[in-house]
Protein backbone atom coordinates (compact mmCIF):
# COMPACT_ATOMS: atom_id res chain seq x y z
CA UNK A 1 0.00 0.00 0.00
CA UNK A 2 0.99 3.92 -0.36
CA UNK A 3 2.71 5.51 2.31
CA UNK A 4 0.18 8.54 2.72
CA UNK A 5 0.32 11.64 4.49
CA UNK A 6 -1.12 10.77 7.56
CA UNK A 7 1.17 8.15 8.30
CA UNK A 8 4.07 10.63 8.20
CA UNK A 9 2.40 12.76 10.33
CA UNK A 10 1.76 10.37 12.80
CA UNK A 11 5.31 9.14 13.03
CA UNK A 12 6.66 12.73 12.80
CA UNK A 13 3.77 13.45 15.66
CA UNK A 14 2.46 16.60 14.11
CA UNK A 15 -0.71 17.24 11.84
CA UNK A 16 -1.23 16.32 8.10
CA UNK A 17 -0.84 19.97 6.98
CA UNK A 18 2.36 20.48 8.87
CA UNK A 19 3.68 17.42 6.50
CA UNK A 20 1.83 19.00 3.54
CA UNK A 21 3.66 22.58 4.39
CA UNK A 22 6.93 20.51 4.47
CA UNK A 23 6.24 19.22 1.64
CA UNK A 24 5.58 22.09 -0.66
CA UNK A 25 8.35 24.11 0.99
CA UNK A 26 5.82 26.53 3.10
CA UNK A 27 7.02 29.01 5.71
CA UNK A 28 5.66 29.03 9.32
CA UNK A 29 7.43 25.76 10.15
CA UNK A 30 9.99 25.77 12.28
CA UNK A 31 13.30 24.22 11.83
CA UNK A 32 12.89 21.52 14.16
CA UNK A 33 9.82 20.07 13.02
CA UNK A 34 10.78 20.49 9.85
CA UNK A 35 13.50 18.11 10.71
CA UNK A 36 11.29 15.55 12.15
CA UNK A 37 9.01 15.64 8.77
CA UNK A 38 12.02 14.92 6.70
CA UNK A 39 13.22 12.62 8.62
CA UNK A 40 9.93 10.76 8.85
CA UNK A 41 9.29 11.20 5.16
CA UNK A 42 13.05 9.40 4.69
CA UNK A 43 12.33 6.70 7.01
CA UNK A 44 8.96 5.57 5.44
CA UNK A 45 9.60 6.38 2.05
CA UNK A 46 7.22 8.66 1.39
CA UNK A 47 6.49 10.14 -2.24
CA UNK A 48 3.32 13.11 -2.33
CA UNK A 49 0.78 12.62 -4.60
CA UNK A 50 1.41 14.61 -7.38
CA UNK A 51 -1.76 14.34 -9.22
CA UNK A 52 -3.70 15.54 -5.74
CA UNK A 53 -1.04 19.01 -5.29
CA UNK A 54 -2.05 19.27 -8.91
CA UNK A 55 -5.87 19.39 -8.35
CA UNK A 56 -5.27 21.46 -5.35
CA UNK A 57 -3.04 24.04 -6.65
CA UNK A 58 -3.19 23.85 -10.41
CA UNK A 59 -0.03 23.27 -11.01
CA UNK A 60 2.17 19.78 -11.41
CA UNK A 61 5.45 21.36 -11.00
CA UNK A 62 6.59 19.82 -14.31
CA UNK A 63 8.24 21.11 -17.35
CA UNK A 64 8.81 19.80 -20.91
CA UNK A 65 12.01 20.93 -23.01
CA UNK A 66 11.43 19.75 -26.40
CA UNK A 67 14.73 20.40 -28.62
CA UNK A 68 15.33 18.92 -32.23
CA UNK A 69 18.48 16.62 -31.66
CA UNK A 70 19.33 15.56 -28.04
CA UNK A 71 22.65 13.98 -29.47
CA UNK A 72 23.75 17.37 -30.63
CA UNK A 73 25.99 18.84 -27.89
CA UNK A 74 24.71 22.46 -28.21
CA UNK A 75 21.23 21.10 -27.27
CA UNK A 76 22.57 18.37 -24.89
CA UNK A 77 23.89 21.67 -22.43
CA UNK A 78 21.02 23.38 -23.12
CA UNK A 79 19.30 20.61 -21.34
CA UNK A 80 21.33 20.31 -18.91
CA UNK A 81 21.19 24.19 -18.39
CA UNK A 82 17.09 23.69 -18.20
CA UNK A 83 16.93 20.72 -16.08
CA UNK A 84 19.51 22.09 -13.59
CA UNK A 85 17.60 25.79 -12.97
CA UNK A 86 14.10 24.23 -12.99
CA UNK A 87 15.22 21.31 -10.35
CA UNK A 88 16.78 24.21 -7.74
CA UNK A 89 13.32 26.16 -8.61
CA UNK A 90 11.29 22.81 -7.42
CA UNK A 91 10.55 22.30 -10.82
CA UNK A 92 10.96 18.23 -12.48
CA UNK A 93 11.78 17.98 -16.49
CA UNK A 94 10.60 16.00 -19.07
CA UNK A 95 13.01 15.68 -22.10
CA UNK A 96 11.27 15.72 -25.68
CA UNK A 97 13.52 14.86 -28.76
CA UNK A 98 11.60 16.01 -31.83
CA UNK A 99 14.22 14.87 -34.46
CA UNK A 100 13.37 18.00 -36.94
CA UNK A 101 10.00 16.04 -37.11
CA UNK A 102 6.78 17.94 -37.42
CA UNK A 103 4.61 15.19 -36.68
CA UNK A 104 6.38 13.76 -33.62
CA UNK A 105 6.72 17.76 -32.37
CA UNK A 106 2.99 18.02 -32.78
CA UNK A 107 2.47 14.58 -30.79
CA UNK A 108 4.84 15.84 -28.13
CA UNK A 109 3.08 19.33 -27.61
CA UNK A 110 -0.07 17.31 -27.44
CA UNK A 111 0.68 15.08 -24.97
CA UNK A 112 2.83 18.33 -23.06
CA UNK A 113 -0.94 19.84 -22.97
CA UNK A 114 -2.87 16.40 -21.91
CA UNK A 115 -0.21 16.09 -19.27
CA UNK A 116 -0.89 19.89 -17.97
CA UNK A 117 2.78 21.09 -17.76
CA UNK A 118 3.22 23.96 -16.20
CA UNK A 119 5.10 25.23 -19.04
CA UNK A 120 7.50 24.17 -22.11
CA UNK A 121 10.78 25.53 -23.53
CA UNK A 122 11.21 24.96 -27.33
CA UNK A 123 13.75 25.02 -30.25
CA UNK A 124 11.08 25.00 -33.06
CA UNK A 125 11.01 22.74 -36.16
CA UNK A 126 11.36 25.84 -37.46
CA UNK A 127 8.78 28.34 -39.08
CA UNK A 128 6.34 25.46 -39.47
CA UNK A 129 6.13 25.29 -36.11
CA UNK A 130 3.49 28.31 -35.85
CA UNK A 131 0.34 26.76 -35.56
CA UNK A 132 1.73 24.19 -33.25
CA UNK A 133 2.76 26.72 -30.86
CA UNK A 134 -0.38 28.50 -30.87
CA UNK A 135 -2.34 25.93 -29.61
CA UNK A 136 -0.50 25.82 -27.07
CA UNK A 137 -1.40 29.77 -26.43
CA UNK A 138 -4.67 28.97 -26.73
CA UNK A 139 -4.36 26.23 -23.86
CA UNK A 140 -3.23 28.65 -21.97
CA UNK A 141 0.16 26.84 -21.85
CA UNK A 142 3.66 29.34 -21.21
CA UNK A 143 5.91 28.77 -23.66
CA UNK A 144 9.83 30.10 -24.28
CA UNK A 145 11.47 29.48 -27.52
CA UNK A 146 15.12 28.74 -27.06
CA UNK A 147 18.10 29.09 -30.15
CA UNK A 148 15.10 29.45 -32.87
CA UNK A 149 12.77 31.65 -33.74
CA UNK A 150 9.23 31.60 -35.82
CA UNK A 151 8.44 33.81 -38.08
CA UNK A 152 5.14 35.52 -37.39
CA UNK A 153 5.37 34.38 -33.76
CA UNK A 154 5.42 37.36 -31.05
CA UNK A 155 6.62 35.76 -27.41
CA UNK A 156 9.71 35.10 -25.39
CA UNK A 157 13.02 34.09 -27.12
CA UNK A 158 16.72 33.16 -26.29
CA UNK A 159 19.12 32.89 -29.18
CA UNK A 160 22.95 33.67 -30.05
CA UNK A 161 23.74 36.15 -32.51
CA UNK A 162 23.77 34.03 -35.33
CA UNK A 163 24.33 36.90 -38.24
CA UNK A 164 26.99 38.39 -36.19
CA UNK A 165 28.37 34.77 -35.13
CA UNK A 166 28.44 33.68 -39.12
CA UNK A 167 30.23 37.07 -39.96
CA UNK A 168 32.92 37.24 -37.59
CA UNK A 169 33.64 33.32 -38.82
CA UNK A 170 33.43 33.80 -42.19
CA UNK A 171 35.53 37.30 -42.03
CA UNK A 172 38.15 35.24 -40.06
CA UNK A 173 38.51 33.29 -43.70
CA UNK A 174 38.85 36.12 -45.42
CA UNK A 175 41.32 37.75 -43.43
CA UNK A 176 43.56 34.34 -43.92
CA UNK A 177 43.09 34.85 -47.26
CA UNK A 178 40.11 33.15 -48.76
CA UNK A 179 37.70 33.93 -50.97
CA UNK A 180 36.37 30.73 -52.72
CA UNK A 181 34.20 29.84 -49.41
CA UNK A 182 31.36 27.74 -49.56
CA UNK A 183 28.80 27.44 -46.65
CA UNK A 184 26.71 24.25 -45.68
CA UNK A 185 23.61 25.47 -44.20
CA UNK A 186 20.37 23.53 -43.27
CA UNK A 187 16.47 24.00 -44.27
CA UNK A 188 15.69 27.76 -44.79
CA UNK A 189 12.76 27.43 -42.37
CA UNK A 190 14.79 27.58 -39.47
CA UNK A 191 16.02 31.10 -38.26
CA UNK A 192 19.55 29.94 -37.55
CA UNK A 193 20.38 29.25 -41.05
CA UNK A 194 18.72 32.28 -42.39
CA UNK A 195 20.73 34.40 -40.15
CA UNK A 196 23.66 32.61 -40.45
CA UNK A 197 23.75 33.08 -44.09
CA UNK A 198 22.86 36.66 -43.78
CA UNK A 199 26.13 36.62 -41.86
CA UNK A 200 27.78 34.35 -44.58
CA UNK A 201 26.85 36.88 -47.20
CA UNK A 202 27.54 40.01 -45.45
CA UNK A 203 31.48 38.75 -44.45
CA UNK A 204 31.61 38.32 -48.38
CA UNK A 205 30.75 41.66 -49.14
CA UNK A 206 32.90 43.30 -47.04
CA UNK A 207 35.65 41.89 -48.82
CA UNK A 208 33.99 42.52 -51.83
CA UNK A 209 33.10 39.55 -52.53
CA UNK A 210 29.72 38.12 -54.63
CA UNK A 211 28.45 35.09 -52.93
CA UNK A 212 28.23 31.67 -55.17
CA UNK A 213 24.92 30.23 -55.59
CA UNK A 214 27.51 26.98 -56.32
CA UNK A 215 29.29 27.29 -53.26
CA UNK A 216 25.99 27.25 -50.79
CA UNK A 217 24.34 24.10 -49.90
CA UNK A 218 21.82 22.94 -47.73
CA UNK A 219 21.85 19.61 -45.56
CA UNK A 220 19.80 17.41 -43.31
CA UNK A 221 22.32 18.05 -40.22
CA UNK A 222 19.91 15.95 -37.57
CA UNK A 223 20.97 12.93 -39.60
CA UNK A 224 24.17 12.51 -37.21
CA UNK A 225 27.37 13.50 -39.55
CA UNK A 226 26.00 12.21 -42.95
CA UNK A 227 24.04 15.37 -43.46
CA UNK A 228 27.36 17.28 -43.64
CA UNK A 229 29.10 14.51 -45.45
CA UNK A 230 26.68 14.25 -48.20
CA UNK A 231 26.89 18.29 -48.68
CA UNK A 232 30.54 18.13 -48.39
CA UNK A 233 30.93 15.49 -51.24
CA UNK A 234 28.53 17.66 -53.31
CA UNK A 235 31.35 20.68 -53.31
CA UNK A 236 34.10 18.73 -53.57
CA UNK A 237 32.14 17.27 -57.20
CA UNK A 238 32.97 21.13 -58.42
CA UNK A 239 35.33 21.62 -61.13
CA UNK A 240 36.76 25.15 -59.22
CA UNK A 241 35.96 23.69 -55.51
CA UNK A 242 36.36 26.07 -52.20
CA UNK A 243 39.16 26.72 -50.53
CA UNK A 244 36.87 26.73 -47.73
CA UNK A 245 33.88 25.90 -45.98
CA UNK A 246 31.94 27.61 -43.20
CA UNK A 247 29.40 24.69 -41.81
CA UNK A 248 25.92 25.92 -39.88
CA UNK A 249 26.59 23.52 -36.59
CA UNK A 250 29.31 21.46 -35.06
CA UNK A 251 27.23 18.08 -35.74
CA UNK A 252 27.19 18.60 -39.75
CA UNK A 253 31.07 19.86 -39.63
CA UNK A 254 32.21 16.53 -38.30
CA UNK A 255 30.60 14.75 -41.57
CA UNK A 256 32.15 17.77 -43.53
CA UNK A 257 35.87 16.86 -42.57
CA UNK A 258 35.23 12.87 -43.06
CA UNK A 259 34.33 13.93 -46.41
CA UNK A 260 37.11 15.73 -47.41
CA UNK A 261 39.56 13.57 -45.72
CA UNK A 262 37.78 10.22 -47.82
CA UNK A 263 38.70 12.16 -50.76
CA UNK A 264 41.89 12.00 -50.39
CA UNK A 265 42.06 16.19 -49.64
CA UNK A 266 43.66 17.55 -46.07
CA UNK A 267 42.01 20.00 -43.74
CA UNK A 268 43.16 22.94 -43.55
CA UNK A 269 45.91 22.07 -46.04
CA UNK A 270 43.41 21.54 -49.02
CA UNK A 271 40.27 23.10 -47.62
CA UNK A 272 39.61 24.89 -44.08
CA UNK A 273 36.79 24.63 -41.90
CA UNK A 274 35.28 26.95 -39.74
CA UNK A 275 31.48 26.18 -37.92
CA UNK A 276 29.20 27.20 -35.24
CA UNK A 277 29.16 25.54 -31.78
CA UNK A 278 32.08 24.05 -30.10
CA UNK A 279 32.26 20.14 -29.42
CA UNK A 280 33.54 20.21 -25.65
CA UNK A 281 35.16 16.84 -24.74
CA UNK A 282 36.39 16.83 -28.84
CA UNK A 283 38.51 19.48 -28.24
CA UNK A 284 40.43 18.47 -24.94
CA UNK A 285 41.26 15.35 -27.42
CA UNK A 286 42.41 17.09 -29.87
CA UNK A 287 42.21 20.85 -30.43
CA UNK A 288 40.80 20.72 -33.90
CA UNK A 289 38.18 22.95 -35.14
CA UNK A 290 37.90 26.67 -34.92
CA UNK A 291 34.54 27.37 -33.81
CA UNK A 292 31.79 30.57 -32.92
CA UNK A 293 31.34 29.06 -29.02
CA UNK A 294 28.12 29.58 -27.94
CA UNK A 295 26.82 29.45 -24.31
CA UNK A 296 24.28 26.57 -24.43
CA UNK A 297 23.74 25.71 -20.60
CA UNK A 298 23.19 29.49 -20.04
CA UNK A 299 20.31 29.12 -22.89
CA UNK A 300 18.74 26.93 -21.17
CA UNK A 301 19.03 28.46 -17.86
CA UNK A 302 17.84 32.22 -18.96
CA UNK A 303 15.06 30.41 -20.98
CA UNK A 304 13.88 28.51 -17.70
CA UNK A 305 14.35 32.19 -15.82
CA UNK A 306 11.87 33.55 -18.18
CA UNK A 307 9.47 30.58 -18.12
CA UNK A 308 8.82 30.58 -14.22
CA UNK A 309 8.42 33.99 -14.28
CA UNK A 310 5.85 34.01 -17.09
CA UNK A 311 4.38 30.06 -14.77
CA UNK A 312 4.19 32.94 -11.23
CA UNK A 313 2.89 35.89 -13.54
CA UNK A 314 6.04 37.85 -12.49
CA UNK A 315 6.63 38.66 -16.12
CA UNK A 316 5.74 41.70 -18.14
CA UNK A 317 3.32 42.21 -20.69
CA UNK A 318 5.67 42.51 -23.48
CA UNK A 319 7.62 40.15 -25.52
CA UNK A 320 11.47 39.44 -24.02
CA UNK A 321 14.40 38.54 -26.21
CA UNK A 322 17.47 37.88 -25.22
CA UNK A 323 20.29 37.96 -27.55
CA UNK A 324 23.73 35.98 -26.17
CA UNK A 325 26.87 36.36 -28.17
CA UNK A 326 29.26 33.98 -29.32
CA UNK A 327 33.43 33.30 -28.70
CA UNK A 328 35.37 32.60 -31.80
CA UNK A 329 37.94 29.91 -30.74
CA UNK A 330 40.44 29.38 -33.54
CA UNK A 331 42.34 25.87 -33.58
CA UNK A 332 43.92 24.14 -36.56
CA UNK A 333 41.20 23.84 -38.82
CA UNK A 334 41.12 27.15 -40.16
CA UNK A 335 44.42 27.16 -40.87
CA UNK A 336 47.11 29.97 -41.36
CA UNK A 337 47.21 32.76 -44.09
CA UNK A 338 47.06 31.41 -47.77
CA UNK A 339 48.15 32.33 -51.09
CA UNK A 340 45.05 32.66 -53.59
CA UNK A 341 47.11 32.11 -56.46
CA UNK A 342 48.99 29.21 -55.36
CA UNK A 343 45.83 27.81 -53.97
CA UNK A 344 44.14 27.96 -57.83
CA UNK A 345 47.15 26.11 -59.22
CA UNK A 346 47.14 23.67 -56.75
CA UNK A 347 43.57 23.01 -57.55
Amino acid sequence: MRVTVHEVAKLAGVSAMTVSRVVNRAAYVSPATRQRVEAAIAELGYVPNGLARAMTSRKTGALSVVVPDVTNPFFTHVLHGAEKTARQAGYRVTICSSEADEELERQYLSDIISNQADGVIIAPVGDSSRARLQVLRRNNVPFVLVDRSVAGLECDLVQGDSVGGARTLVSHLTSLGHRRIAMISEDEGVSTARDRQRGYEDALHDVGVQADPKLFVRATVTEDFEGGARAMRQLLTLKERPTAVFVVNNMAAVGAIRAIREGGLEVPGDIAVVAFDDVAHAAVLSPFLTVMAQPADMFGMLAVQLLLERITGRDEARRRIVVLPGDLIVRASSGTRVNTKESRRRR
